[in-house]
């Protein structure tokens, strides 16, 4: 178990725990919640040893394996699944210690390194790695493409692959979900439900943390408080602390405010001076119950709009997508929608399907690339970017920013437009003293993405649309946002992977996928629901494929995230010409006879190939049963060396597989 006892932490001068005292049992499942700024990354410092405790006792067992993402962005040409095969630190040794084995001969070794490596995991290694990848939103064509080839957040959800690919027994995640879109969400949680070993979270999604969380440990005011249950529970159990607390602290207070005055009625008094000193030293023996200093929430609201046009748009048979080199690439096609006032549209869709495209054109960020979007009399978008910066200048500071945007708008805005009153507006958004003056680039995420709220709100927009608005949001933030959204009169476009968001906000979803933009006939738990089955499907697939056996996998990834039901039929062969029906069957008769002989042998040594496949299966079952049983050390390595024999096989036979798959689909 984990177990701190009076643990007092310090950053610089500042104490961040002060004789902090818990203890975390094996198996839990941890959520680590405070304020920003209240010291959980530092207390996962102390977990991951890269921080020692100022003061007080900190133990954890040592055998104890840790998991945990990497900070820094990888650069490396690594192909993406080679990447997070690595992760597997215990596979990454064993495979060393063979590769010096066979160099030196040494039988006996290499006997006892195959068995382990069968303990270990070796034959489908590779499969579990891509399953991560794929489940984490990747697509299969992509698994074997250079790390350094993947942007930013990309990169971090391959780090977060090789954290999870890491046998452990301890897993520390530090926001994981902050570079996951809503698919990518639901399979991690579902990943996490199924970790046995202990798990320490911290997170600002809250059915994130209810979904793979059994214990929450809160920070505040420098002290570490354990409560039993999830996140939900957690509020539930301090607002009842809370509440008991204040009752105990007035209770008190009365009891204090009576003993003063005896003492202060009577300590003149020779007649009562015992009793008085009394009353004196109860007052001075009393543990004194802390009054109640709750935090000030921060809060904001969306001013009303100048106007409300209805319809706010209406698209028609429109394509959104970008242009490369100079050539228009479609991602989206025929969209015919139209958005109302007061509409609260929830989008969804895996990554990749067009949901940023959509708003991005939406907000004349990119231009449409065919049919009609028109725009209803005096719309005002006020935009939401999911990387923040592409709103802000980041060597800019936020008065700046709130400067030029007066400027730009003039006497329009109808807002008071002084440098002062700049300055009182920003004071509202937690921008005080000098951080008016502080240079974008240098703010945290939650920083920016508060700015980015603020230029919002003082446009008085009528159509918010909103990307990723809570990636860098801590709680008490998102409850902000969600209110002020609650009470916004305008219309609500949303794209986010917080579900507690989108449940509080939207009324109506639409579903981006397959180059098509539908209403999703259900909610985000019939959504929720059929992610999970898919990611499950998915994950069956790729353990049961090898590294180039894509077309198995790319026939399910590439079905649409969405249930859709379609009608199949099939296909009418156009008629020759000139015939007649019997001249046509006569004919049609004699291309199926010349098909069928051109793809007989391709379908004979398919078949051959799936047979020995089977075989080979067999075989390897038997020599990995053998390995289980006590034999010579001679008899094992021969078994590890005709295991490894039969992995090349297949490797050939699943190229070949493919590449007669692809012959006889070309020839139909």
């Amino acid at each position: 178990m984990i177990n701190l006892k009076n643990v007092t932490l310090r950053r610089g001068t500042k104490v961040l725990l002060d004789q902090a005292s818990v203890t975390l049992n094996p198996g839990e499942k941890v959520g680590l919640v405070g304020r920003n700024g209240a010291g959980k990354s530092t207390l996962f410092a102390l977990f991951n040893g890269s921080l020692t405790e100022d003061g007080g006792d900190f133990e954890m067992p040592r055998q104890w394996r840790m998991g945990q993402v990497a900070q820094n962005m990888p650069e490396t040409d690594q192909p993406a699944s080679d990447f997070v095969l690595e992760g597997d630190t215990r596979l990454a040794d064993l495979r060393q210690r063979l590769v010096a084995a066979e160099a030196s001969g040494d039988g006996m070794e290499m006997a006892h390194v195959y068995t382990d490596l069968a303990d270990a995991g070796d034959h489908d290694a590779l499969p579990r790695a891509e399953a991560l990848i794929l489940g984490l939103g990747f697509r299969v064509d992509e698994l074997n493409n250079p790390v350094n080839s993947f942007s930013g957040g990309w990169r971090m959800r391959l780090q977060l692959a090789r954290a999870l690919m890491c046998p452990s027994d301890i897993l520390i995640l530090d926001e994981p979900t902050n570079h996951l879109d809503l698919d990518a969400l639901v399979w991690l949680e579902a990943w996490l439900q199924r970790y046995a070993g202990t798990m320490i979270v911290i997170s600002h999604d809250r059915e994130f943390l209810d979904a793979v969380t059994n214990v929450t440990l809160h920070i505040d005011h420098a002290k570490l408080t354990r409560y039993g249950g999830n996140y939900s529970a957690f509020e539930i159990l301090r607002a009842q602390q809370m509440e008991l607390q204040q009752a105990s602290f007035a209770k008190q207070q009365d009891k204090i405010a009576h003993l003063q005055k005896f003492i202060t009625r009577f300590k003149a008094q020779a007649s009562k001076a015992k009793q008085a000193q009394s009353r004196v030293k109860a007052l001075e023996r009393m543990e004194k119950v802390a009054p109640l200093l709750a935090d000030a929430e921060f809060t904001f609201g969306f001013k009303e709009p100048n106007n409300l046009p209805n319809p706010m748009l209406a698209i028609s048979e429109a394509s959104f997508g970008y242009v490369v080199d100079e050539q228009p690439k479609s991602i989206l096609q025929g969209v015919s929608k139209s958005v109302l006032a007061g509409q609260r549209i929830g989008i969804l869709g895996a990554n990749g399907q067009g949901k940023s495209t959509l708003v991005k054109t939406i907000a004349r960020t990119m231009p449409l690339l065919a049919g009609t979007l028109t725009e209803g009399k005096g719309l005002n978008i006020g935009y939401f970017a999911q990387q923040e910066l592409d709103v802000l200048h980041p060597q800019d500071n936020p008065l700046e920013h709130m400067i030029r945007l007066a400027k730009e708008l003039g006497p329009n805005s109808g807002e008071p437009s002084r440098e002062q009153d700049l300055r009182n507006y920003l004071g509202t958004f937690n921008f005080t003293g000098d951080m008016v003056k502080q240079a974008v680039g240098t703010m945290s995420g939650g920083e920016k993405a508060r700015l980015v709220l603020a230029i919002i709100v003082w446009q008085r927009p009528n159509l918010l649309l909103l990307d990723e608005p809570t990636n860098h949001l801590d709680l008490a933030t998102r409850e902000a946002l969600s209110m002020a959204l609650n009470e916004f009169e305008g219309t609500v476009m949303l794209v986010s992977h917080d579900r507690a968001l989108l449940r509080a906000v939207c009324d109506e979803f639409w579903m981006v996928g397959r180059g098509k933009v539908e209403p999703f006939d259900g909610d985000l738990d019939d959504y929720q629901k059929y992610l999970l089955e898919e990611s499950k499907r998915l994950r069956e697939v790729a353990k049961n494929s090898a590294r180039d056996t894509a077309t198995p996998i790319q026939s399910v990834a590439a079905e649409p995230l969405a249930p859709v039901i379609e009608v199949h039929q099939a296909p009418v062969m156009p008629t020759t010409t000139g015939l007649s029906s019997a001249e046509q069957r006569k004919h049609d008769a004699q291309k199926r006879q010349q098909l069928a002989a051109q793809t007989r042998p391709l379908k004979r040594e398919l078949e051959q190939n799936e047979q020995r496949m089977a075989s080979i299966e067999t075989e390897k079952n038997q020599l990995e049963q053998l390995l289980t049983t006590p034999i010579s050390p001679s008899d094992m390595a021969d078994a590890g060396r005709r295991l490894k024999a039969l992995a090349d096989e297949v490797a050939r036979l699943e190229e070949r597989w493919l590449e007669l798959t692809q012959q006889l689909e070309a020839s139909v």
